[in-house]
């Protein structure tokens, strides 16, 4: 059992009143961490530290802020076995998944550091004789991260390296799920040397965070927020910036679609759909949750599929026997999979592989012939327990997949690529991948989702777009003329 502390103005400080909370493993319920529950005067604290480190961090060259990033990255490699053990036992999630978010976060820090030049502008032509216009990229502010658990230490590098790379303070606030997972990348970003107030962590009690999410937007200083989880509290948060006018970037909940068009290559869609509907145990906003097959090759494709789930192993990641599904991160994910089982068998769907849990260690689930009627065609599962929907024809497929609130990722799978790329193209989402699965990120890639899946786009130059402000600057370099 781990006991934290906040990092506010570079120091470890604790919250008001040396107030705590506790989070237990999804297991078993033992106490794997005990951290600060951090009131909403801690919150300002944390704001103002970040509002002041801002005057002198937004000055500072690209030069430096890319060392620091790229150090940061080696740190937080350095660092893989306490991520590996902090995730499993916060959160539940497996060895394998804690190690690839390790590798991948590291990645999102060097990409940052190569944005550090990237933050470019414009000369822009103007009819008045002798004015030099620009388009002038110049730092926001401090910046509000809100990251989740599921993906723990990619979303959470994710929500605090390219607004430190275009010369932003940042505030971290920790999920109440895993901050002690949370907590080692601020240690590793300590560690790199950023200075003090620059990087700000803060936790707080599951029933404070709306308290203290409202005080850090309130502030004056705070010019940008970024949210990742689900759609419900994403549009509290959005309703929050809202009411106090601050661009948000908000990437929210998921049912992504996997099309297998009828000239599918299916033993590499079967790999492809086994990858993105059970990485981590179905607990990504892009993991697939609805398999929208041809009716022409949907019997081989489940046959081919049921096989692949069956072989899953599942097991308690804490132990040594390496496991592709651990614990999901709690019971309520259990009661809520287990009650779309119920309604989707009740209303005529089959039952392929998997079935209820009475744990959170939840086999892979198959329900074949799954029609709009049951909940799970549309309600996101977040688990292991996935809808297989069979269509007529392509068009059918097509109408299926935008039949439903969200709009992150989609995967097309399809022998004929041009056939598939025009598919893709009618698909309303932020994400699409050809002949690949739901579930893929890069560092430079735009990320993002439309509909209920959010707004605004991480990564790349298109994280440089959210993370500053374009001012509109002019230099006149002759006399105008006037006409009074």
């Amino acid at each position: 059992m781990s006991d934290l502390s906040m990092l506010i103005n570079g120091l470890k400080v604790t919250a008001e009143k040396n107030a705590t909370f506790e989070r237990r493993n999804p297991l078993d319920g033992t106490v794997a961490t005990r951290a600060p529950a951090a009131s909403p005067a801690d919150a300002v604290m944390a704001v103002e530290a970040a509002a002041e480190a801002f005057k002198t961090w937004s000055e500072t060259g690209p030069s430096l802020r890319r060392a620091l990033l790229l150090k940061a990255a080696d740190q937080l490699e350095a660092r893989t076995p306490q991520f590996i053990e902090a995730v499993s036992a916060e959160t539940g999630a497996t060895g394998m998944w804690g190690g690839f978010n390790v590798f991948l976060a590291a990645g999102m820090l060097r990409e940052a550091a190569a944005l550090t030049t990237q933050i470019v502008g414009e000369v822009i032509p103007s009819d008045v004789p002798g004015s030099l216009a620009m388009g002038v990229r110049q730092p926001a502010g401090v910046v509000l991260g809100i990251a989740p658990w599921n993906a723990p230490v990619i979303l959470g590098v994710r929500a605090i390296a390219t607004p430190l790379a275009c010369g932003n303070t940042v505030i971290l606030k920790g999920s109440e799920n895993c901050p002690r997972t949370h907590q080692l990348i601020i240690e590793a970003l300590q560690e790199a040397g950023f200075p003090p107030g620059v990087v700000n962590y803060i936790t707080n009690a599951p029933a404070d965070a709306g308290a203290v999410v409202e005080a850090i937007v309130a502030h004056p200083a705070v010019r940008r927020v970024n949210f990742t989880g689900s759609t419900r509290v994403g549009r509290l948060i959005a309703m929050t910036c809202a009411k106090y006018l601050k661009p948000a970037v908000l990437e929210l909940g998921g049912k992504a679609p996997l099309l297998v068009l009828d000239d599918a290559d299916l033993d590499d869609a079967v790999n492809g759909a086994a990858f993105g509907c059970f990485a981590n145990s179905g607990q990504i906003c892009m993991s697939t949750e609805r398999l929208i097959v041809d009716e022409k090759v949907a019997d081989e494709f489940v046959k081919k599929f049921a096989t692949k789930a069956r072989a899953l192993p599942l097991g308690d990641p804490r132990k040594p026997e390496p496991v592709v599904l651990g614990s999901v991160i709690g019971m309520s994910t259990v009661e809520h999979c287990n009650a779309l089982i119920d309604d989707a068998l009740a209303k005529g769907a089959k039952l392929v592989c998997g079935g209820k849990a009475d744990s959170t260690l939840m086999p892979a689930t198959l329900l074949d012939h799954v029609t709009p009627a049951m909940r799970i065609y549309r309600e996101e599962t977040f688990g292991p327990v996935k809808a297989i929907v069979r269509v007529r024809n392509t068009e059918e497929a097509i109408a299926c997949a935008n039949d439903n609130e969200y709009g992150l990722s989609a995967a097309v799978f399809g022998r004929d690529v041009a056939r598939a790329m025009n598919v893709a193209r009618r698909i309303d989402s932020g994400i699409c991948h050809v002949n690949g699965p739901t579930v893929h990120d890069e560092a430079q890639m735009p990320f993002g989702g439309v509909k209920g899946s959010g707004f605004g786009r991480f990564g790349g130059r298109a994280g440089v777009h959210e993370f500053t402000e374009l001012r509109w600057v002019t230099v006149q370099t002759t006399p105008r003329q006037y006409p009074f």
